[in-house]
């Protein structure tokens, strides 16, 4: 599940809020161990991703840099390519 989780800072354009909160739901995935927890326990899932996507606006929103805004899809194909050299696709 963690490669799912992608770097959201510093692209043009810019992350936007499903991206986070897509990250985000990895994560708790990740580490809560559930997929799609139960009845009982989604209300807690869905405030944690909540709170972690919240969190990471913040975090992204605050973060600085001189560097250059990366490429999405330069950066997209430079995956697939170590992906397929990596696995043979």
């Amino acid at each position: 599940m963690c490669r799912n989780i992608k770097i959201l800072f510093n692209f043009d354009p810019p992350v936007t809020d499903e991206e986070i909160r897509n990250a985000s739901l990895q994560f708790v995935r990740k580490i809560s161990g559930f997929t799609k927890p139960s009845q009982t326990n989604q209300p807690q899932f869905e405030a944690a991703v909540d709170e972690i996507a919240a969190s990471s606006t913040r975090l992204l929103h605050s973060l600085k840099t001189t560097a250059t805004p990366k490429n999405r899809e330069e950066e997209a194909a430079k995956l697939k390519a170590r992906s397929a050299a990596r696995f043979g696709t």
